[in-house]
């Protein structure tokens, strides 16, 4: 399961239609409360990185305020992580404000062990990479051999690892830039047709039967 990051205009949001989006607090905008009811499947997260880009504090408060509104509409919602990379932060994050915890490559491989309990609480567990993502399998392998089989696993933007069945979804972090790859392939369509088409790739990428063909877009988050 792929879940699509938080629509950016009401444009990408139309095209969203029946598609599994994970909505962002730090860029959600009240428009956005109208296509909730067209998507198929939603999962929630603080966006604390793209908080950080912007020099701002996260509000913790009024994303646990915010969560409370999907109660019975999201699949889940994510813990807040300390994005300075304070596993400890993030332990008092988890039991202040609730939400599923996410263990990272930078952290201890022992905080796993702590972690499982909260997780078991929501049946979630993430997996996340400190940036480049490639050549890091082992560690992601290590997690889902590590992880109680009925826990949810979600790769944040772990695209390149769906390989492994263990994951149980992952989040597509620049699906819409990548439709300008799109526009670039085939000139002649407009930014809403190239809009559709990455949402239909994502749709429908893995529910037919494996041909073995060429992917077009590698390289989705």
């Amino acid at each position: 399961m792929i879940y699509l990051s938080s629509p950016n205009n009401q444009m990408q949001a139309h095209f969203c239609n029946e598609g599994n989006i994970l909505i962002s607090y730090a860029v959600w905008s009240p428009w956005l409360d109208d296509y909730v009811p067209t998507f198929e499947r939603i999962l929630l997260d603080s966006g604390a990185y793209s908080v950080m880009n912007s020099g701002k504090a996260l509000d913790k408060e009024g994303y646990r305020d915010w969560v409370s509104r999907f109660d019975g509409l999201c699949d889940a919602f994510a813990g807040i992580d300390d994005i300075e990379g304070d596993w400890k932060q993030s332990l008092k994050n988890y039991e202040k404000f609730g939400g599923f915890p996410t263990i990272h490559d930078s952290d201890p491989r022992e905080l796993l062990a702590d972690l499982i309990p909260i997780a078991q609480e929501y049946g979630w567990i993430g997996i996340g990479l400190v940036p480049p993502r490639d050549s890091k399998g082992e560690f992601v392998r290590w997690v889902c051999d590590n992880v109680p089989p009925d826990l949810h696993i979600h790769g944040w933007a772990l695209g390149l690892y769906n390989d492994i069945r263990r994951i149980d979804s992952t989040d597509a972090t620049n699906w819409f830039r990548k439709a300008w790859s799109v526009k670039e392939k085939f000139p002649w369509l407009t930014a809403a047709e190239c809009t559709e088409i990455m949402t239909k790739k994502y749709k429908r990428q893995y529910r037919g039967i494996n041909k073995d063909e060429p992917n077009l877009f590698e390289g989705e988050g």
